[in-house]
C-alpha cells in the first residue's frame, strides 16, 4: 500500500515529467529538420559523418544543432577538437551548448564530465533516457535548420529514445560495402520501420581506396554493397564515401579543415551527399540565397507543390553525361503527380551555358548520371537541385521514381 508521501512523491515526479515534455515539445517546434545518424555495428565512421556533416551544413549557410547521444564512448567533442565545458543551467536560465560556428552549436556527455575525459559512463537505461531527454528539454538551443543526432551503433536505448521523444526525426544510415556490416544495417532498417521512423537514406562509408601511386581503387571492403541493401530494402541511396587517408589524421587532431580541400575525392562526394539532403529538405529550409537569385523567376509556383524536373535524354533515355545529351525531358509536375513533358534541344555545350539555359527555362529539379563540378556550383547557387548517379531508364519512369521517394542513385559519373 503507498502512503500518502509516497504518493505525493509520485505525483511530483508525474508533474516535473509532464513539465518536460511541454519543453521538449515547444523545443523542437522551433527545429526544422532532425536527423539520427545511426548504424548496425560500430566502426563504419557514423561520428564522421554527423560531425562532416553538420560541418558541411553549417558552411552551406544553415543554423546547425549537433547532439551526441553516444554516452559510452562520445567522439564528437574530439573530431572537433572541441574545448572547455559546459556550464549546467540555473533555475534563472538553460545551460548553453557549445558554440562550434557562428551559426553551429554542439552538446555532448564529455564536456559536462569534467577535467577527466577518460573517465567511464556506467549508466543504465533510465539514467541514459534521462539525460537524452534533458539535452532537448534543458538546453537552450537556436531556432535551427538541422538537428543532427549522433547515436551510439545499434538498437539500443539511445537510438529508441530518440525516436519516441523525436517522432519526426529521420535516420541516416551509415554502414561499409562489407556483408557483416551489411547485415546490421538491415537490422537499422528494421528497427526504423518498427517505430515508424522515415529513413532519409544510406551512406556507404569506406568504399574503395584510391591507390596514391597507381591511382587504381581497392576495393578493400568489397564494393556495390551499399547500393544492393538499398535497392533490396527500397530506401535511398545517399551516396558513398572512398577511404581517404585524411579523414583519420584530421579526426585525430579534430580538424575538419578536409571540408575545405575540393581536390580530394571524399568531398567532392560527401559535399554531393549534403546537397541531395539540402535537396530533400528544399520544402522546409530553402537553400541559401545569393544575391542573383533574390530576383528568382516570377513564375515559380513551389508553395503550390509544382516542380519542373529536368533529365538529359540520348536514346530515348537518360544521358548519363549532362553536358553531352541531345535533348532534354522537362516534365513538369503537381502535388506528386506528372502533369506534362516537354522534349527541348539545348543550346551548344560551353561552360556555364547549361546551367544558365535551365534556369531560364524554369528548371527546379536537375536529375543525371554525371555532372561536371562547375556546371553543379551553377546550379545549387540558382537554388536548382541536382541530384547525380540516377539509373539510365526513361524519363518518365526516373521522374515516377523521384515524386515516390524510390529513386536509388549511385556515383557521378563525371570525373572533371
Amino acid at each position: 500500500m503507498v502512503n500518502q508521501g509516497q504518493s505525493c512523491g509520485f505525483s511530483s515526479q508525474q508533474d516535473e515529467h509532464k513539465k518536460q515534455d511541454r519543453e521538449i515539445k515547444e523545443r523542437l517546434s522551433h527545429i526544422k529538420n532532425k536527423i539520427l545518424v545511426m548504424s548496425g555495428k560500430g566502426g563504419v565512421g557514423k561520428s564522421s559523418v554527423a560531425a562532416y556533416l553538420s560541418v558541411a551544413l553549417a558552411k552551406r549557410g544553415y543554423q546547425v544543432g549537433l547532439m551526441d547521444v553516444d554516452l559510452h564512448g562520445p567522439s564528437i567533442p574530439r573530431l572537433l577538437g572541441l574545448r572547455g565545458t559546459i556550464r549546467p543551467g540555473t533555475q534563472e536560465a538553460k545551460a548553453k551548448p557549445i558554440e562550434y560556428l557562428p551559426n553551429m552549436e554542439v552538446i555532448s556527455i564529455e564536456p559536462l564530465m569534467g577535467e577527466d575525459k577518460d573517465q567511464a559512463t556506467i549508466w543504465r537505461g533510465p539514467l541514459k533516457i534521462g539525460v537524452i531527454r534533458q539535452f532537448i528539454a534543458d538546453i537552450e538551443w537556436s531556432d535551427l535548420d538541422y538537428l543532427i543526432v549522433d547515436s551510439p551503433p545499434g538498437t539500443g536505448d539511445e537510438p529508441l529514445t530518440v525516436a519516441q521523444t523525436i517522432p519526426d526525426a529521420e535516420a541516416l544510415i551509415v554502414t561499409t560495402p562489407q556483408e557483416i556490416s551489411l547485415a546490421d544495417v538491415r537490422k537499422s532498417i528494421h528497427f526504423c520501420q518498427q517505430v515508424n521512423m522515415k529513413i532519409l537514406g544510406l551512406v556507404e562509408n569506406m568504399s574503395g581506396l584510391v591507390c596514391p601511386h597507381c591511382g587504381k581503387v581497392i576495393d578493400l571492403f568489397k564494393t556495390g554493397g551499399g547500393m544492393i541493401t538499398a535497392k533490396r530494402e527500397n530506401v535511398r541511396l545517399l551516396g558513398s564515401l572512398p577511404l581517404e587517408p585524411t579523414v583519420v589524421r584530421n579526426g585525430d587532431a579534430g580538424n575538419m579543415a578536409l571540408l575545405d580541400n575540393k581536390d580530394l575525392q571524399f568531398t567532392s562526394a560527401f559535399y554531393e551527399i549534403v546537397d541531395k539532403i539540402i535537396g530533400i529538405h528544399k520544402d522546409k529550409v530553402a537553400f541559401p540565397m545569393t544575391e542573383s537569385d533574390v530576383t528568382r523567376r516570377p513564375d515559380k509556383k513551389d508553395a503550390n507543390g509544382q516542380k519542373t524536373l529536368v533529365i538529359p535524354i540520348a536514346n530515348g533515355k537518360l544521358s548519363p553525361h549532362f553536358g553531352h545529351c541531345e535533348q532534354f525531358a522537362f516534365i513538369e509536375t503537381e502535388k506528386g503527380k506528372i502533369m506534362a513533358n516537354e522534349m527541348k534541344t539545348p543550346p551548344g555545350h560551353e561552360p556555364g551555358v547549361l546551367p544558365r539555359w535551365l534556369y531560364e527555362q524554369g528548371a527546379d529539379v536537375v536529375i543525371t548520371g554525371g555532372m561536371g563540378e562547375q556546371a553543379q556550383q551553377i546550379l545549387r547557387e540558382k537554388g536548382i537541385e541536382v541530384i547525380l548517379g540516377a539509373p539510365m531508364d526513361s524519363p518518365e519512369s526516373i521522374a515516377h521514381q523521384f515524386l515516390s521517394g524510390s529513386l536509388v542513385t549511385g556515383n557521378n559519373v563525371c570525373d572533371h
